[in-house]
């Protein structure tokens, strides 16, 4: 199992390949930036330039990623990810293995929303397709954990990487038993507004370039 740097790591490359590709692979400081991002990110974290350096080479040297050398004009030695490649992902797979990579455990809804920039599913079946096959197979990279009190919808959870403590998600959001209904709207809400900013952003970029 990845630590969760590593998860955190390779969760951000993968977010990165898909929906910033002008920008990617990623240098170093770029890399640092995606995995501390303060909003796309549950919990926030604060990975320093050599954990982030350190979590490459292990995923290197697990087949997961691969170092891109300067070439074409770039100065700095960049980091891309393959595991998609190793473990033979399907886009839809691999958009859904990002979001639960950066932002744990996350229910069928908030991952159709969230993995909106990476992959457009068309109805909620087609993201519980992709977490099936997923949890099937020789290895199994998700696992659907039991409804919580409180929750709406079951979640689902990455087997690939370490989670961060519930009580530190919670702390971050701002949850706890009593407000656990209305934390979960609030959430709901806040993937809503979060791919509707990603849309605006995109379409900033566009007409800045």
């Amino acid at each position: 199992m990845l630590s969760r740097i590593e998860g955190r790591v390779l969760g951000s490359l993968l977010e990165k390949e898909r929906t910033t590709p002008d920008q990617y692979p990623l240098t170093l400081n770029a890399l640092v930036a995606a995995c501390n991002q303060s909003t796309s990110r549950e919990p926030v974290m604060n990975v320093e330039a050599d954990e982030a350096d350190a979590a490459i080479t292990s995923l290197k040297a697990q087949s997961l990623a691969r170092l891109v050398h300067p070439s074409h004009g770039r100065s700095v030695t960049r980091f891309r990810q393959v595991a998609d490649e190793h473990f033979g992902w399907t886009p839809p797979q691999a958009a859904v293995m990002a979001v639960l990579l950066v932002r744990g455990p996350q229910t069928v809804a908030e991952l159709k929303t969230r993995s909106e920039r990476q992959h457009t599913f068309a109805s909620l079946d087609e993201v519980e397709s992709a977490l099936r096959s997923l949890s099937t197979g020789d290895e199994a990279f998700v696992v659907q954990l039991e409804r919580q009190p409180g929750q709406k919808e079951p979640r689902w959870q990455q087997l690939l990487a370490e989670e961060a403590p519930m009580s530190e998600v919670r702390q971050q959001s701002g949850g706890g038993s009593a407000g656990a209904a209305a934390t979960e709207r609030l959430l709901d809400r806040i993937a809503e507004l979060e791919a509707r900013v990603d849309k605006l952003e995109a379409a900033l970029g566009d007409l800045l370039s």
